[in-house]
């Protein structure tokens, strides 16, 4: 057996035990109690990352809100590169999400970019 072959079978028995523990833990746990993981459960979630950094959401550790453009800015670059790559995999609905989160958070970070530069 070549190192690719052996790489790959190790690379699919280690998904197959992490989806098994992961369907044990959500059984024990009467279900899920996260949302279901899909695209655009993904983008809301970096979305409301860019939102804490742009201090428009409080940090939900410490209820804060503080403003890290550089952090807000590779969030939304993040997202940017996830636009970029799925061009013409998403559903509408994804690529409508994704797009309209994209044109907000850019405002958003403008206008608090502007306001940050002001003060």
């Amino acid at each position: 057996m070549s190192d690719e072959e052996r790489d790959s079978n190790a690379a699919a028995e280690s998904a197959a035990a992490f989806d098994a523990l992961r369907r044990g833990e959500a059984a024990e746990q009467g279900a899920s109690e996260l949302p279901a993981v899909d695209v655009a459960t993904f983008v809301l979630s970096l979305n409301h990352s860019a939102l804490v950094h742009l201090g428009v959401a409080p940090d939900p550790v410490t209820g804060n809100r503080e403003v890290d453009l550089p952090l807000a800015r590779q969030t939304i670059d993040l997202m940017a590169l996830l636009q970029e790559k799925t061009k013409g995999n998403l559903t509408g609905e994804e690529e409508r999400i994704l797009d309209n989160v994209l044109y907000e958070l850019r405002l958003r970070y403008v206008e608090i970019a502007k306001q940050s530069k002001s003060s």
